[in-house]
C-alpha cells in the first residue's frame, strides 16, 4: 500500500483495506484490476497487461513493467533501461495506434526508499502509474465537458 500524500509504503495484509474503509478514514476512490502475460527472454523479464476497472470492460490502459534480472541496484540499471525505453517508445511511434506511451518515473527517495530495488519500489511504482492513468482519464474527460 501507497500513501502518496505522507510519502509512505506500507506493507499489509489484504484485510487492511477492509479495516481501513471500516474506519472511514479512506475512500476507495478507483479499483481496477491488471491482468496479463509474463516474457522472459535472456535476463530480461517483461511484464504486459491491461488495466480495466473493476465492475466494468473499459479498458483504462496497458502496463508494462520490465526487469532487469542481473541487477538490483536502480542506480545501475537505469541507463539499460532508459535505453530500452527509448526503443519501445520509437517501435510504438511506427504505429499508428490510438493512444499514447508515457515512462513514468518515481521519485523512490521521497518514500525513504534506496538503491537496493525491494518489493516496494514496485509499490510505488505500480501507485505512480495508476495515479497516472486516473489523472489522465480526468483531463480527457474535462476536455470532453
Amino acid at each position: 500500500m501507497a500513501i502518496s500524500r505522507q510519502r509512505l509504503v506500507v506493507e499489509a495484509e489484504s484485510s487492511m483495506q477492509t479495516i481501513v474503509e471500516n474506519l472511514q478514514s479512506y475512500r476507495m476512490k478507483l479499483a481496477v484490476n491488471c491482468e496479463g502475460l509474463q516474457y522472459r527472454l535472456g535476463d530480461f523479464r517483461l511484464r504486459v497487461g491491461k488495466v480495466v476497472p473493476i465492475n466494468s470492460e473499459n479498458l483504462r490502459g496497458i502496463v508494462m513493467e520490465m526487469e532487469y534480472l542481473p541487477i538490483s541496484s536502480w542506480e545501475s540499471s537505469h541507463l539499460i533501461m532508459s535505453e530500452f525505453f527509448e526503443i519501445w517508445k520509437e517501435t510504438l511511434g511506427k504505429k499508428s495506434l490510438p493512444g499514447h506511451f508515457v515512462h513514468v518515473e518515481p521519485k523512490f527517495s521521497e518514500f525513504g526508499l534506496f538503491d537496493q530495488y525491494t518489493s516496494q519500489h514496485t509499490v510505488v511504482q505500480y501507485a505512480s502509474i495508476l495515479a497516472q492513468m486516473a489523472a489522465t482519464s480526468q483531463s480527457s474527460q474535462a476536455t470532453r465537458n
